[in-house]
């Protein structure tokens, strides 16, 4: 029987010398750190011709994060990447001979990837507000203002909670292809834009992305948006339990099949 330290770093081992990724993590902070900055400048000289609405719901903190939306696909190639590589190279055969506890190999695996793409997410947000503050020189908010400091370690969970909720998606379909034709395309379309049809944002809103980004809002309505029935941590408690049935489906999908 593997114990669990040793589960953990063998699966650490697997994940710092796969070099693909690793540089999602890093496409990750590049992506969110350059357009969140981006931006910012840019609506920073463009704001006066943002409507009166959107200039009292000006929320200098969210437009910090709009690199978000790019740099969270990022993160959900890195969190199908983790699992899916096992199948691919056919290694989860060996992987599981070695660690027969199911229940102890997935949940490690999760654990070093998760801790690591939570750090890179945290690491990631702060890095993005201080200098998207910057580009928004005047209108730009601080880290000591009230809940500021809340949306911006938010922003780094949201991030981490990405990456979790993909490894339970790949779990269950063990397939690193067929993982990303479904979540990217959901994450970076299908989500988006059903979140400005109406009819369809009443259900939209409970998705784990546009629920989760709640966390990251300081203004409520941020830019004339629609309201929300739930608050930031609402949101998040939403995206949890998308993140927690992911985990539940591919833990049941890999104790009942096999490799």
């Amino acid at each position: 029987m593997a114990s669990v330290p040793a589960v953990l770093n063998s699966e650490w081992t697997k994940i710092r010398t796969v070099s693909s990724t690793m540089w999602t993590l890093v496409a990750a902070f590049v992506v969110t750190v350059a357009m969140g900055a981006a931006l910012s400048a840019l609506l920073n000289s463009q704001f006066d011709d943002l409507s009166a609405a959107e200039q009292a719901t000006f929320d200098p903190t969210f437009v910090s994060f709009s690199g978000t939306v790019l740099g969270q696909l990022a993160m959900v190639v890195f969190g199908v990447l983790v699992v899916g590589t096992e199948y691919s190279s056919g290694m989860i055969r060996t992987s599981l001979a070695a660690v027969p506890q199911r229940g102890s190999f997935l949940f490690s695996k999760i654990a070093v990837a998760g801790v690591l793409a939570l750090a890179v997410g945290l690491a990631t947000s702060f890095v993005t507000f201080f200098l998207s503050q910057a580009m928004l020189g005047d209108r730009g908010t601080d880290i000591g203002a009230e809940n500021v400091l809340r949306a911006v370690f938010g922003g780094g969970v949201y991030m981490g909670l990405i990456a979790v909720f993909s490894m339970g998606v790949a779990t269950m379909l063990r397939s690193s292809m067929l993982s990303l034709g479904i979540l990217m395309p959901f994450f970076f379309l299908v989500s988006q834009i059903l979140s400005a049809v109406p009819g369809a944002k009443s259900v939209a809103r409970y998705f784990p992305d546009q629920a989760g980004s709640k966390i990251m809002q300081v203004v409520p309505d941020a830019l004339n948006s629609d309201p929300a029935p739930y608050g930031p941590w609402g949101g998040l408690g939403i995206m949890a339990l998308w993140v927690v049935a992911a985990l539940i489906g591919g833990y049941l999908v890999l104790k009942q099949r096999d490799a």
